[in-house]
């Protein structure tokens, strides 16, 4: 059984964070815990708020934790939040999130060789809105930048890995349902992990 003391710090911490926090960070603020006995906790928090007296749950996503609310009461908190509208991104910006999201790292070139179309306009939202980044330059002429989805990517669409992100057919069913009838060629697309000879920044 996990100490009363740092059971309540590492829920009071989980609580408190602004993005899902790792148990790295958790024994960074914690110096006299290891990460064992973090994970240990998390697991007792995870079966504390399991039970049906709960109106939240512990979930991990973009490989911290969070609490969430349980999918129960999404009517009420909905109620709640009826003027807060969650972060929406255009059909150019969803389409090029999802090329990224499978063909990273990628260049813009080859982005909009997929897309048919510049997409300056929409690298430039993601980029704001810290759902990519840039990961380093092409090994080809131009020296082209490189682009990678985000921590912030894997939160927004509430997963915790890359590999947990819905297949490309659901990938295009949701870009169809929220933002109209997509041109982008899915299929075309391949999982993360190629090696495109990219260099660190």
């Amino acid at each position: 059984m996990a100490d009363n003391e740092h059971k309540n710090i590492v829920e009071a911490l989980i609580f408190a964070a602004d993005f899902p926090i790792p148990i790295s960070k958790i024994c960074q603020i914690i110096d006299d815990i290891g990460e064992s006995e973090a994970a240990s906790i998390i697991e007792e928090l995870e079966k504390d708020y399991s039970g049906n007296n709960r109106g939240m749950m512990l979930k991990q996503t973009a490989g911290g934790y969070e609490f969430v609310t349980k999918p129960e009461y999404a009517l009420w908190v909905k109620r709640l939040a009826v003027d807060k509208r969650r972060m929406r991104l255009s059909r150019p910006s969803l389409e090029t999130a999802a090329i990224i999201a499978f063909r990273q790292p990628i260049s813009r070139v080859e982005i909009e060789k997929i897309r048919g179309v510049d997409s300056g306009g929409p690298l430039r939202t993601l980029l704001e809105r810290r759902l990519i980044q840039i990961a380093g330059r092409e090994k080809s002429p131009g020296r082209p930048l490189l682009y990678v989805t985000s921590n912030e990517f894997l939160h927004f669409f509430g997963v915790n890995s890359l590999s947990d992100l819905p297949q490309l057919e659901e990938i295009e069913d949701i870009i169809r349902y929220d933002a109209g009838q997509t041109e982008v060629a899915l299929e075309s697309l391949s999982l993360p992990g190629r090696d495109s000879g990219a260099e660190e920044m």
